[in-house]
């Protein structure tokens, strides 16, 4: 197989402007009207380097980031893509820390997480039209509410992903590795309702939604297992009104990871279980699963070997993790589907000031994508069997 390497390298320059361009249009995950326009510059470079898709499905996102589904034609069943452009980062982020290279390391708010991974998916694309490689089919999603936990897009993730054959996740590698399992999450608020009466005068006739909570932030804790991969963390807590009044309400935030259905049920069990102490008061819970778990199936692991062994090729060894955060590869992954995430930047400082990316790093995953990309369109069914 011969990817043209030489090709990506050379066109370094048009690539680092390409992603020094996208960095500096700003797209807060709660700014509207950023995002709207950071889309539309999305859609015009893409239509610049691409040319016109073969189709565009246009999602309103309401008080949220639009999703575009692009449908680009190639070789057999698509590669689903999955690209967000939304980032954590506030407007104005950009006016003391712009886009900026440093010898092999740039940095800028959103580079690292996600947004120089679609430039890689878009120039390896253009990589293999250069050499005249066949490549398969790309239904590219891209979507602005990522951060927030996609609850405008899941669904029409989850609808693009029907037919395909595979899905690239071009979300920001660790430490090169990609990611062949990802952990399932779960965002609930707990609330407590107890019955207020003056802690000096009427204590016992107060039943305190504090000390209840309390309770159940110990009981919740507990549920913890690391030896299973689960973790279980209160964040946030509030509660109460003044020192002297018993107090009348409280409630947390609570963050849980697993790494297995299994663990996801036991963890709905504990919190439906939750109960309080003192009959007057009452516990309620609120949420549930932002993501589900992405575990590694046969499919998954038969879809990074080929990815492995065409790294190989390239002299690049791409190893594989499992790690605690979650994305939307999961809603895919949960469908049954081959997943490889991680697939985007080698670098460090998701959500972090220190965010970069190794521009040496972005072309050799813009040649290994084109690698995959060319692999899959000369396969005739998806790693695993038939797309589901």
């Amino acid at each position: 197989m011969v990817i043209p390497h030489e090709w990506v390298r050379a066109h370094r320059d048009e690539l680092l402007a390409d992603v020094a361009a996208y960095v500096g249009i700003e797209t807060p995950s709660d700014d509207k009207e950023c995002l709207a326009r950071g889309l539309s510059w999305v859609d015009g470079w893409l239509r610049d380097r691409l040319g016109p898709p073969a189709s565009v499905r246009d999602v309103d996102g309401g008080v949220h980031g639009d999703v575009k589904v692009y449908d680009y034609p190639g070789a057999g069943q698509p590669v689903l893509v999955l690209a967000h452009y939304d980032t954590v980062w506030p407007l104005g982020t950009l006016a003391d820390w712009p886009f900026t290279v440093d010898g092999d390391r740039a940095t800028g708010p959103g580079i690292f997480d996600m947004k120089s991974g679609l430039v890689h998916a878009v120039w390896a694309l253009r990589a293999l039209d250069a050499a005249e490689l066949p490549r398969p089919a790309v239904r590219l999603v891209l979507n602005g509410d990522e951060e927030i936990g996609s609850p405008v897009s899941r669904p029409v993730i989850e609808a693009a992903a029907a037919g395909t054959r595979a899905t690239l996740v071009f979300e920001a590698s660790a430490d090169g590795a990609v990611k062949t399992a990802r952990k399932g999450v779960g965002l609930f608020r707990v609330r407590v309702t107890g019955v207020e009466s003056h802690a000096g005068l009427d204590p016992a006739k107060g039943a305190s939604a504090i000390d209840e909570l309390a309770r159940a932030v110990l009981a919740l804790h507990a549920l913890a297992d690391p030896a299973a991969g689960t973790t279980v963390n209160v964040g946030v807590i509030a509660g109460g009104t003044r020192q002297n009044v018993i107090a009348g309400a409280a409630s947390g935030q609570v963050d849980v990871r697993v790494s297995s259905a299994a663990e996801a049920s036991r963890i709905d069990a504990g919190l439906a279980a939750l109960t309080a102490h003192d009959p007057r008061a009452r516990v309620t819970v609120e949420g549930g699963w932002n993501r589900p778990v992405m575990e590694r199936s046969p499919a998954t692991a038969e879809l990074y070997h080929l990815a492995r062994a065409t790294a190989a090729e390239l002299g690049v060894t791409l190893e594989e993790c499992s790690v605690g955060g979650a994305s939307d590869g999961n809603f895919v992954a949960a469908l049954g589907h081959p997943v490889l995430d991680g697939f985007g930047a080698v670098g460090d400082g998701a959500h972090a000031r220190h965010e970069h990316i190794s521009v040496e790093g972005m072309l050799e995953r813009t040649a290994l994508a084109a690698a995959v990309l060319h692999r899959l369109g000369a396969k005739p069914e998806a790693p695993g069997g038939p797309a589901h």
